[in-house]
């Protein structure tokens, strides 16, 4: 039973996992060695990651989504990926920074759900939160201003409904419970629904690359610069994956960079995923 177990729990993994790619892995690239231009002692994606010579960062408003997830906070340079039970990621050549976020204690900060949770932190952080609100895959809107009023959520099968026994407020305890509760019940496919999809030229910083379904998986773009002479646009991409684990800066596997080329031809090539252009869609 010691070498049979993990086969089987490896194999339920795969099977019902709404992140899980249905191939493996996908080694870097042989074909350029150039690496991601890092400065240590940087703590957020903006002063982490240089612009490549010649490009310049677009510019993006204090308030906005953009500028919230261009300077989201890392652990210092060279830190793993951890997963929620505290192990580390072995696949270190997928990432080139760990975004220094808390994930909970439970297997649920998948991808969609880390991308949820992204969005619901900038909007509470701009003293929004009441407008976070997400569907669950069985199409119930789990509105957080109802949480906050004490409500919460009641679950039977495939039927939700609200019941008036929770604590009021938004306190970090009971938005993180929220937030567990949205992961257990939303995933990418819900995700896809709600998102406006966008053209490929037009993407901006907040931007998500989803596949939705099982498998499904979800990217975020975190930050775009653009070649002032060329008009190049290129970008950077952070992704959570499963089991759950820490948001992490994705390195391009064609280029062993963070920066990928919004000119690069289709699909999409990420370290655990392939995407397409038609799959990039935005918040409303």
């Amino acid at each position: 039973m010691t070498v049979i177990w993990p086969f089987l729990l490896m194999s339920l993994q795969l099977i019902f996992s709404a992140c899980q790619n249905s191939s493996a892995p996908k080694p870097h690239s042989a074909g350029t060695s150039e690496q991601p231009n890092i400065i240590q002692e940087g703590n957020t994606i903006a002063t982490r990651f240089e612009a490549p010579s010649g490009f310049e960062r677009t510019r993006e408003d204090s308030n906005s989504f953009g500028s919230y997830l261009r300077n989201l906070p890392l652990f210092p340079a060279g830190s793993v990926v951890k997963y929620y039970n505290g192990e580390e990621k072995q696949n270190h050549q997928v990432y080139a920074a760990v975004i220094n976020l808390p994930i909970g204690k439970r297997d649920l900060h998948q991808c969609a759900d880390a991308v949820m949770r992204l969005r619901a932190d900038y909007l509470r952080r701009q003293h929004r939160a009441e407008e976070i609100q997400f569907h669950f895959t069985n199409g119930f809107n789990a509105h957080y201003a109802k949480w906050m009023k004490g409500d919460r959520i009641l679950v039977k099968g495939n039927q939700c409904q609200w019941t008036s026994d929770g604590v009021s407020g938004d306190s970090d305890k009971e938005y993180w419970k929220y937030l567990e509760m949205v992961f257990n019940y939303a995933g990418t496919l819900s995700l896809s629904k709600e998102l406006a999809s966008q053209h490929w030229n037009d993407m901006q910083i907040g931007d998500v690359l989803i596949k939705g379904g099982s498998p499904g998986h979800a990217v975020i773009v975190v930050d775009m610069a653009i070649d002032q002479n060329t008009q190049e646009k290129i970008y950077m991409l952070a992704q959570s994956y499963m089991p759950a684990q820490e948001l992490q800066v994705l390195l391009n596997p064609v280029t062993n960079n963070v920066w990928y080329s919004l000119s690069a031809e289709d699909p999409i090539e990420t370290p655990e995923w392939t995407f397409t252009r038609n799959q990039l869609k935005r918040f409303l």
